[in-house]
């Protein structure tokens, strides 16, 4: 060890202290506005069905559905692989893990719908059996990992149907056995924050009238006017959204229509990487970073039903579109049809399947000092932490084969992708 160096100050301690006063006020608002990822399971995709059509088999029959698509339209890896574009030594890899996903989860995350999709005449029956549903799912082990509904918006003309028939979902989950850990509810169309501020008011009257914990009851945002990006005096009513929730909001999910129409885009240009959507989900992902609220991608509406020719067309659109969304950040989006999940999970799988190895020896380089070709910093091993663990998620990977070449398990991991604010030092032991 060389020399110490004599190590002198001129400034007294009082600066310090007086200083760290100063920035009391500010300290307690990060901490409450950016708390970070939650660390939580993000699911690939949201599935909307039709309250008046939903079943207590629709999981398995999305499912079911999906793999009579492939076995007719590309029924091995390489025929699959083909139609995708997917490389060789990827191929069999990700062929076996979609179909897999397919027999074992079919479905991550699934809104029973009860306002655009819904078509049904009772809309309190539809609410009552969707919770009743719901609730044997979790019992009897069949459910998805995520679950809820979509009401009406807090719009006058339905806003009464849309309180009801939460009321009656969420009523309907207790007298079932409770509210489940996957539970989550999407509030659609909002074009002002007081409108989340009066979903609040609405869930917190709820949890008073069952002795609920406060804030148990969380819910997406659905963005689908341009007023909800940018309102009317100039500022991103996106963000101030965020706020209104009051840490209940989960998500900002991103309507590819509504949006879409809401901005005169003609209907054949209406799609998830044009312009204004970019434009769009950019402001979201702006105004979610740190907060722990996560955003999510839209749909498209090219369904891939009908000659194999048109399956194939649409498969590719939807595997290009997905991929696009990942390399941006967007790790969720809709499905619409059981059609589209196969290249959801492919384009989710090769996405995490591509990347693995280099992002695992970069991140085990970083952990043990080792240097490399890459000069990362604490930000980036906590982005390739998170990496991992989103793939390990969704079935792209395996604990066993991320272990072996990072060194680390599931725990060293975590610390990774969440450490605390201002410490991104985090250890693989």
């Amino acid at each position: 060890m060389g020399q110490q160096e004599k190590v002198s100050t001129s400034l007294a301690g009082a600066v310090s202290e007086g200083i760290s006063a100063s920035l009391a006020a500010v300290d307690a608002e990060l901490d409450r506005r950016y708390p970070g990822d939650p660390g939580t399971r993000q699911p690939v995709h949201t599935v909307y069905v039709p309250g008046n059509v939903f079943e207590a088999g629709t999981i398995r029959s999305w499912g079911d559905q999906a793999l009579a698509a492939l076995d007719e339209h590309a029924p091995d890896a390489a025929s699959f692989a083909a139609v995708l574009g997917l490389s060789d030594d990827l191929a069999e890899d990700v062929h076996g893990r979609v179909v897999a996903k397919l027999r074992r989860e079919p479905v991550e995350d699934l809104r029973v719908d009860f306002e655009d999709g819904y078509a049904g005449d009772d809309e309190d029956q539809d609410a009552a059996r969707a919770a009743r549903l719901i609730s044997e799912a979790y019992r009897n082990g069949t459910a998805a990992p995520y679950m809820g509904i979509r009401m009406k918006c807090m719009e006058s003309a339905v806003r009464d149907r849309g309180i009801r028939t939460t009321d009656v979902f969420l009523t309907g989950l207790l007298e079932n056995g409770g509210l489940p850990d996957g539970l989550v509810l999407t509030l659609p169309k909002v074009t002002y924050p007081e409108q989340v501020s009066a979903f609040v008011r609405l869930l917190e009257a709820f949890e008073r009238a069952h002795g609920l914990d406060a804030g148990r009851l969380g819910f997406e945002i659905q963005i689908e006017t341009s007023q909800s990006i940018l309102a009317a005096d100039g500022t991103a009513a996106v963000a101030r959204m965020i706020g209104a929730a009051e840490g209940r909001a989960t998500g900002l999910h991103y309507g590819t229509f509504d949006y879409s129409a809401c901005l005169g885009v003609s209907a054949a240009y209406q799609a998830s990487d044009h312009p204004a959507a970019d434009h769009a989900k950019a402001i979201m992902q702006v105004a979610a970073a740190g907060t722990g609220v996560r955003v999510s991608d839209g749909s498209t509406n090219v369904l891939p039903v009908g000659s194999t020719e048109h399956v194939h067309e649409a498969w590719r659109l939807h595997y290009g579109l997905t991929r696009r969304a990942l390399a941006r950040a967007y790790y969720q989006g809709w499905d619409m049809h059981p059609g589209h999940i196969p290249t959801r999970y492919a384009a989710v799988f090769a996405f995490y399947r591509e990347g693995f190895e280099a992002a695992a020896k970069r991140l085990s380089a970083y952990a043990n000092h080792a240097g490399g070709d890459v000069m990362d910093e604490p930000a980036t091993a906590k982005a390739l932490s998170s990496y991992l663990l989103r793939g390990i998620d969704c079935g792209a990977l395996d604990t066993t084969e991320v272990d072996a070449l990072t060194g680390m398990n599931r725990a060293a991991l975590d610390r990774f992708a969440a450490p605390r604010r201002g410490d991104l030092t985090a250890s693989a032991e």
